[in-house]
């Protein structure tokens, strides 16, 4: 492989990989000796890459407009005009303009081949079944999520009875055709998986629940794995039985 393509390649690893990722692992990705991937990293950082971190600490890319942008392969293109249509069909109105704005940013930025593929790409997603579609704000919800930071709800369960709850929420999962928020509801001490559309009003509130909405996730999402819904009706059954949904 030309250096120039190994240096390149060595780039989209570190953009693409969580980082900080360690140099064994950019190793065995760009396929070199630890020993090359050093001197790799050393030519990046010459040439105006601004790359943290060190050998046995992992590292990490500051972006720079200074750096060659980002190309894709056919299927890349695909894909991400692919999801960003699903976005646009499946999202609240705020996210249906970031998937658009988003697009057209990505496309701006590749070479003129890659932005005939996106804009006539082979793969299309349309939808023309009614989604129950959530009255709250939805641009709280997701703030609140990355802030960590509880929200009250009233909320209403299949029969209609409104509760009122103050939920840690940690992620919202987009079904065929529900929206959920997965949460810690406070009031039953217990995750809960809430429907958007049932969700009669939201409010911030100041109470924190930093840093564990990911270690909280990752323990609702084991929990759900271990006890997966099959079908809509074992799913309200279940629901109902559990509490999950009111």
């Amino acid at each position: 492989m030309a250096r120039a393509d190994r240096l390149f390649r060595l780039l989209d690893t570190i953009r693409r990989l969580p980082q900080p990722v360690t140099a064994g692992r950019l190793a065995e990705e760009t396929g070199v000796s630890l020993r090359t991937l050093y001197r790799d990293i050393a030519a990046l950082r010459a040439g105006g890459a601004l790359i943290d971190g060190a050998a046995g600490l992992g590292y990490s890319l500051v972006e720079d407009p200074a750096l060659p942008p980002q190309s894709f392969t056919r299927e890349e293109i695909e894909a991400l005009v692919l999801g960003l249509a699903e976005v646009g069909f499946s999202g609240d109105a705020a996210l249906a303009r970031a998937a658009g704005t988003a697009l057209a940013k990505i496309t701006a930025t590749l070479p003129e081949r890659q932005q005939r593929q996106a804009m006539h790409a082979v793969v299309q997603s349309y939808r023309f079944g009614h989604r129950a579609e959530p009255v709250v704000d939805m641009s709280l919800i997701r703030e609140a999520c990355w802030e960590e930071r509880a929200i009250d709800l009233v909320y209403a369960d299949a029969d209609g009875r409104l509760t009122e709850r103050r939920v840690w929420p940690l992620s919202i999962v987009f079904f065929e055709q529900v929206q959920m928020l997965l949460g810690w509801c406070c009031l039953r001490q217990g995750f809960r998986r809430f429907r958007l559309d049932r969700m009669v009003s939201v409010d911030a509130t100041a109470e924190s629940f930093r840093p564990r909405r990911v270690a909280l996730l990752r323990e609702f999402i084991a929990e759900i794995k271990r006890r997966p819904f099959t079908g809509a009706g074992e799913r309200e059954a279940r629901g109902r039985a559990s509490g999950v949904q009111n």
